[in-house]
């Protein structure tokens, strides 16, 4: 089987290529796009790849054996992810990323003499993001696979936009507000669970035939998935070393985002206790102290268990999913309504890997 540290090189080498090629195309129009050039490849120079590995695989699913060509359209899910990324550092004027600086505060340089040079920033920013989405279209596009595969795919690329901003929509008009648990999960689906698990996998699906019945495993393994995928990154954004996850523990405290693990602390805290988070949530002059407070709630009121249950049930039901798909052969197709073996061992591994990851 593929191993997953193979399937990342291939991804990697497909996507740096393909936005060094176009870089270089955009930095000879004017020098002075220089910087916007280093932004966009520092956008895709690293990432666990996870959105095009499970594209990949959904292929694999299909009964699709490996291409070339299929590597560069999963690659282009990157692309969607590193925009998803550049925007949503933007929204949330987040001054790190993977231990660097965000697009917005990295081109403050190139905008120094600008009237605004802040506001010139975000602008370019703004436009990065812009310009990285365009690209997915035109890597997908441009992969190699036949049009009338292509065309069996296209139609997933309208939900996950929609379903994408929604979940980005709704995380800003939510912030601030006293989100109850049920809203904060839809923020979770909407804005990461779709886009990192289920689309893909419909995405490569599609591409390779599958089935109405396989791609609605795809669906019964993802959503669940996606879900627990994005529950872990909220309980890393507190209480993960910032060290290995690049990001400040007080972002998300500071910009009052309304994350599940917020929602579960207000819903379970004793009066005191909610008074204090109502206190630090919002403050952008917050330091280890408050953080240690903020920790301390969120353990008390049984929020950090609570979304550690969450994570736990909903592996087990993407578990179940494939389980309940049955397996083929090692190599070849599924017999009948089963998967491939390989593709449902890979995705086996992918649930374990994205949900005890540690950044």
């Amino acid at each position: 089987m593929l191993s997953q540290a193979d399937l990342k090189s291939r991804i990697d080498t497909e996507l740096r290529a393909f936005v060094r090629t176009e870089t270089d195309l955009l930095e000879a129009l004017d020098p002075l796009l220089a910087p916007v050039g280093a932004q966009l490849r520092a956008a895709v120079a690293d990432g666990k790849r996870i959105r095009a590995s499970f594209c990949y695989w959904g292929w694999r699913a299909a009964g699709q054996g490996d291409s070339p060509a299929m590597i560069r359209a999963a690659a282009a899910m990157e692309l969607v992810h590193a925009a998803a990324l550049v925007h949503d550092d933007l929204i949330d004027d987040s001054p790190l990323r993977r231990g660097l600086p965000t697009p917005h505060i990295a081109l403050r340089d190139a905008t120094a003499k600008a009237p605004d040079p802040d506001g010139a920033a975000r602008s370019l920013a703004l436009l990065v993001g812009d310009l990285l989405m365009a690209w997915a279209g035109q890597m997908f596009t441009d992969c190699g696979l036949p049009a009338l595969y292509l065309t069996r795919a296209r139609p997933m690329w309208s939900v996950l936009a929609r379903e994408l901003i929604a979940g980005e929509c709704l995380e800003v008009l939510r912030t601030g507000t006293e989100t109850d648990p049920q809203e904060s999960l839809a923020i979770v689906r909407y804005k990461t669970a779709k886009y990192t698990v289920e689309h893909p996998l419909h995405i490569g699906g599609r591409l390779g035939g599958a089935s109405d019945r396989t791609l609605r495993v795809f669906t019964d393994y993802g959503l669940p998935l996606g879900e627990a995928f994005q529950l872990r990154d909220d309980l890393l954004a507190v209480f993960g070393d910032p060290a290995v996850t690049g990001k400040s523990n007080l972002d998300d405290i500071a910009a009052a985002r309304p994350t599940a693990l917020i929602a579960y602390a207000r819903q379970g805290a004793a009066p005191r206790d909610r008074s204090v988070l109502d206190r630090l949530l919002g403050r952008d002059d917050l330091g280890a102290a408050d953080l240690a407070e903020v920790r301390a709630i969120l353990q008390r009121s049984g929020a950090r268990g609570r979304v550690e249950q969450l994570i736990a049930q909903r592996v087990r039901r993407a578990r179940a999913a494939l389980a309940g798909a049955g397996y083929g052969t090692r190599t070849g197709t599924g017999t009948g309504s089963s998967l491939p073996r390989s593709a449902a061992e890979a995705l086996h591994h992918l649930a374990e890997a994205v949900t005890t990851r540690r950044s």
